[in-house]
């Protein structure tokens, strides 16, 4: 394997790599330095050298292969604190009674949680986990929407799920994005997801994208809606300089969630 810059990878990056691999794409440090019966400050100088070569992306506590996005359940059990912080700050955004359209995403997953205490929510989604935890509870009504499901996403996607958004008009959509940077705006993996997410804006009152920091500046392939059709950006930290002005420049107000007493 050859480097950007000419040289060969290391057999130790190699080995790094194939581990990624084993592990569908991502992992977190520790468990990395255990399949490679290293210390996990190896684990960090090989992943340095390769997130500068493009081959993955550092994330906190762990490593995904470049364009590769990680397993549901991993992608949840990162920055879970900054997580519930964004959805208590969604959550109030959110009035009894509203029509509203969550997508699949681990922090809608947690906004969803966060509305638990609402009532009367007549809810949309593609997320089985949202559908799950907001179904039968407090006089809520949810429509999951049909079609096919994804691949370790826990949702629906293509035409079927997107003619039922079609038919609803949406207080507040409420998606999620895998990347953040300052040329395209908000990004994701999945194509069907894309196609679903401009489906929602356009059929909302007020879109709303919730990510955290780990998003910003990390690349994803689908361009998911028009950045200038997005009302708020609820996220943990402050953007860096290039995006949020970007985002400024995009009319996307951003509000920086802070911890909810």
């Amino acid at each position: 394997m050859t480097r950007p810059d000419g040289g060969k990878t290391s057999h130790r990056q190699f080995e790094l790599l194939e581990v990624l691999r084993r592990q569908g794409g991502s992992a977190r440090n520790a468990d990395i330095a255990q399949a490679m019966d290293v210390s996990e400050e190896t684990v960090r100088r090989l992943v340095k050298t390769l997130a500068d070569d493009g081959k993955v992306e550092r994330l906190h506590g762990g490593t995904v292969l470049a364009g590769v996005e990680p397993g549901f359940y991993q992608r949840i059990a990162q920055n879970p604190d900054g997580k519930k912080r964004i959805a208590k700050s969604v959550a109030r955004e959110i009035t009894d009674g509203m029509c509203i359209f969550l997508d699949v995403g681990t922090t809608t997953t947690f906004v969803a949680e966060a509305l638990r205490a609402h009532h009367r929510l007549y809810v949309v989604t593609n997320s089985m986990p949202v559908a799950q935890t907001l179904a039968h509870h407090n006089d809520n009504r949810v429509v999951l929407t049909g079609g096919d499901v994804g691949h370790d996403e826990h949702g629906t996607y293509g035409p079927l799920a997107e003619e039922v958004l079609r038919r609803h008009a949406f207080d507040v959509a409420i998606l999620s994005a895998n990347a953040l940077n300052d040329r395209h705006g908000f990004l994701v993996f999945n194509p069907a997801e894309a196609a679903i997410s401009r489906v929602a804006v356009e059929q909302a009152h007020r879109p709303i994208v919730t990510a955290d920091h780990e998003k910003f500046g990390r690349r994803a392939p689908q361009v998911s809606c028009d950045p200038a059709d997005i009302d708020l950006l609820v996220t943990d930290r402050v953007p860096p300089a290039r995006l949020s002005a970007a985002l400024k420049g995009w009319g996307v107000s951003v509000r920086i969630a802070k911890e909810v007493v």
